[in-house]
Order: C-alpha cells, then structure tokens, then sequence
C-alpha cells in the first residue's frame, strides 16, 4: 500500500514539474525579443535578401507569411501596414490603428506584437535605415524635425490615399536605386531619397496632428530631452556627463523607480540608454573632424583617454580608429 501511494506521490509531483517547465517555458517564449541591431537582422527575420549594409525596402508581399515579433531596434524603421493589428505595443503603452497606416520607430525604442509561433499575411511595406547611414550628411543634423519617431507619438499615422500611393512611389524608387549596379553617389542618392520620404511624412505627419494637442507623456522622449537639455545648456562643462540621477531628478522620479521604469520599457539600463546618447553625440563630432581631445571637452569627460576607454567599451573601436574609418 506504501509503495502505491508513494508512486501516486511521484506521479503527481512529476506533472507538476511538468506543468511548472511548460509554464517556464510559455513565459521565455512569450517575452523574448528580436534584436535588430542592423537592417540585415530583420531581412534574415522576414526573409528579404538584403541589398545595402545600412538600407533596406521590404514590400511585403514579397516576404509574407512571417511571424508577429516583439523588437528592440538599433535602427529607424518605418512600416505602412496595409492590414489590421488589434493592439501593437509601443516604447511603454500600446495603440490601436487600422489598414493603410504608419508607423515610424527609431533608435532604442521597442514596438510589436508578441510572437506567438503562427505565421501570418502580412501587407504593406517597410524602410528601415541605419544611423550611421547618415553620419557626417545634411540629414543627420536635420532629424530632430521628424517628430514622428519620438515615443510620445502614440498613435499611427493615419494616411490618405493619395499620401499612401506617395509614400510608396517614393519607396519603390528608392528601392530601384538599392537594386541598381550603378553605385556611382549611391549613398548620396540614397539618402536624399531617404530625406524625401522622410519630408512626406512630416507633410502627412502635421496635417493629422495640426488640431490636436500631443502630450509629452512618455518618459523615454522625457528622458532624451533631458539629456538634449544637458548638453544645449553647456552643464557638462561644469557638470560633466550627465547621471541617472540628475535625469531622474529632472522628471521628478526617485532614481530607483525611474530605472525601473526605463529597464521596463528598453531592456536596458538608464545608464545604459544615457551611454547610448553619449556614445551617437561623440560619432557625430568626430565625423565633423573634431579631435579626440575636443570630443572629450564637448561631451564633458575629464581627460581625452577617459572618452577613449569609453568609446571602446561601447563600440569595439578607438575614437581614432572610428574616425579613420568613417574618412575612408
């Protein structure tokens, strides 16, 4: 009778356990992330050969089905969905949008569906492009203007016909010049198409928005501000880099909760979101043939050879190393 009983017991704990790993398992699957730290990581997600190191044109259709993703990006993407989403998560909130609209993500930010394993019909297209694309061109100190990438844009943009038909014109052509074998200029002409799509979408951007009050409630496009705030009024001369802890102090947060509320959102630290924005403000200046010393100066380390050590950390490369490369 023991023996019985304690082989029921067994049994019993064994389906537990089995339960609880089952339980595990729904749970890693459901909160995992596609990285995509370049364009070629999504093609190879969606199955797009790709065609440039730091551009890609996606029509949909030529890729469909694929399966929903929750992503972090490292790049800026713009996806025209032409079907219908019931809810699509987006920096710490979520939105709904119907056909025929678009939705613009940048660098940092988090957005999609969760993956559940099913494939899926998917219509529209997609541009995704690299910020080192635009290192060091017209168009890099010009994106501030497209405000349709920030995180308090919670809603998509909802587009007319004839501004839909527009906007994939403007693809499709860009799409031919990445196809082409002529590659005479071609990241010029690559990015002044990009600058056309990107001065379209301000166009439809503005008139949705024209009526409407758009709050500042999302704390990542408060937090970049902050930072952008830093550096405009020249605290890092006095100050130096900027700390989570002034940052937090700026949206009146506790610096705790605040770093809850980025880890949440980003995957990452605070620390780590405001080393990225250091990080994108030392590539730009040394693209502008500023000098390592004036880097460091401009950004608010002590010594050139403490930026250097930094930059290395987060980028593999010295800032001489990065700076020789990008001349070239």
């Amino acid at each position: 009778m023991q023996i019985t009983e304690l082989c029921n017991r067994f049994t019993e704990l064994q389906s537990h356990a089995i339960l609880l790993i089952n339980i595990f398992e729904i749970y890693l699957f459901m909160t995992k992330i596609l990285n995509v730290e370049n364009v070629a990581d999504y093609e190879r997600y969606v199955g797009h050969e790709n065609l440039h190191p730091y551009v890609s044109v996606i029509p949909y259709e030529s890729v469909s089905p694929i399966r929903h993703s929750r992503t972090r990006f490292n790049v800026y993407g713009l996806f025209l969905r032409d079907d219908r989403l019931e809810e699509l998560t987006y920096g710490m909130g979520s939105y709904q949008y119907e056909e025929g609209t678009l939705i613009a993500v940048s660098p940092g930010q988090i957005g999609g569906v969760e993956d559940n394993g099913e494939k899926f019909d998917i219509k529209g297209w997609a541009l995704l492009f690299h910020p080192d694309l635009l290192r060091g061109s017209s168009l890099e100190s010009k994106m501030d203007r497209y405000t349709f990438f920030s995180y308090h844009i919670n809603e998509a943009l909802r587009m007319t016909a004839d501004e839909r038909s527009t906007f994939i014109c403007c693809l499709e052509l860009l799409e031919q010049e990445l196809q082409s074998n002529d590659r005479l200029n071609q990241n010029t002409i690559v990015v002044s198409l990009i600058e056309v799509v990107l001065e379209y979408c301000l166009r439809f951007h503005n008139r949705q928005f024209n009526d409407r009050k758009v709050e500042n409630n999302d704390v990542l496009v408060r937090f970049e501000q902050v930072l952008k705030d830093y550096y405009k009024s020249e605290k890092q001369f006095t100050e130096g880099i900027p700390s989570v802890k002034y940052c937090s102090e700026k949206l009146f947060l506790s610096t705790n909760y605040f770093g809850d509320l980025v880890k949440k959102a980003t995957g990452n630290s605070a620390n780590y979101f405001i080393q990225q924005f250091i990080i994108n403000k030392a590539k730009s200046e040394l693209v502008a043939n500023k000098s390592v010393s004036e880097t460091a100066y401009n950004l608010g380390f002590g010594t050139p050879q403490s930026l250097s050590r930094f930059f290395k950390t987060h980028t593999g490369k010295t800032p001489l190393e990065y700076s020789n490369l990008k001349s070239k």
